[in-house]
């Protein structure tokens, strides 16, 4: 509730508006399944040594997206949510501290009067350019 009416601007609420999204979400609550996805940036080896993971967050955002488009074929919807802060994730799932929460996948059958908002893609011709 307090990103809504504290931390969100107006610009961005403004932009959530048409999507009916405000501080309630009665769907985590009936949601049969929440994953929530972590990032790990660093990982930390037996004998206590750092090592960096480079591109962490795009091999997350890849790997989410498969199971996104896995979850889609299987007939389940998703969604997917950020609460921030979301380092709570951490504690109750006993998660160590080199790992950092992504996203929460969202995942069910969806109900019988669900709105789906009609979010069409884009034509390939306004997002890529081929050249010779």
């Amino acid at each position: 509730k307090i990103f809504y009416t504290k931390r969100a601007s107006k610009e961005w609420l403004e932009a959530l508006e048409p999507l009916g999204t405000d501080e309630n979400k009665l769907f985590l609550e009936k949601a049969p399944c929440l994953i929530t996805i972590f990032s790990k940036k660093v990982d930390i080896l037996p004998n206590g040594k750092k090592v960096k993971q480079y591109y962490s967050l795009e091999s997350v955002g890849i790997a989410t997206g498969f199971l996104i488009n896995a979850l889609h074929n299987a007939g389940l919807a998703t969604l997917t949510h950020t609460p921030s802060p979301m380092g709570f994730f951490n504690k109750i799932l006993n998660r160590p501290e080199n790992e950092k929460p992504f996203l929460l996948l969202v995942v069910g059958y969806p109900v019988k009067d669900a709105e789906v908002p009609n979010i069409t893609k884009k034509p390939l011709d306004e997002i890529a350019i081929f050249m010779e």
